[in-house]
């Protein structure tokens, strides 16, 4: 399994439940996903990015079929504008 985990700060934090309801649109994209959260920041937690996606894919194949998927391209281009910065961490995990 392989977790993608990518952190974005905004230049309007205030997009935030935009830019979240946008990538929500990819929770169902590909067969393989099996986790798929994204959050926003929340006043009185600590955070130094805007918005986080949290996701699961049962292997690599998966994740890069998301990844070229394109629906997937098109809520790139999307959110692009509206972003900083972008942060990423793929991560084998034990099954």
């Amino acid at each position: 399994m392989i977790d993608h985990i990518v952190l974005w700060r905004l230049k309007e934090p205030a997009d935030a439940p935009r830019f979240k309801a946008i990538l929500d649109t990819c929770a169902q994209l590909v067969p393989g996903i099996l986790r798929f959260e994204v959050s926003i920041r929340e006043e009185g937690l600590e955070a130094n990015a805007d918005v986080v996606l949290v996701s699961r894919f049962a292997d690599e194949a998966a994740l890069a079929a998301y990844q070229q998927h394109p629906e997937h391209q098109k809520v790139l281009q999307q959110l692009g504008p509206l972003r900083v910065e972008r942060h990423v961490l793929d991560a084998r995990v034990p099954a």
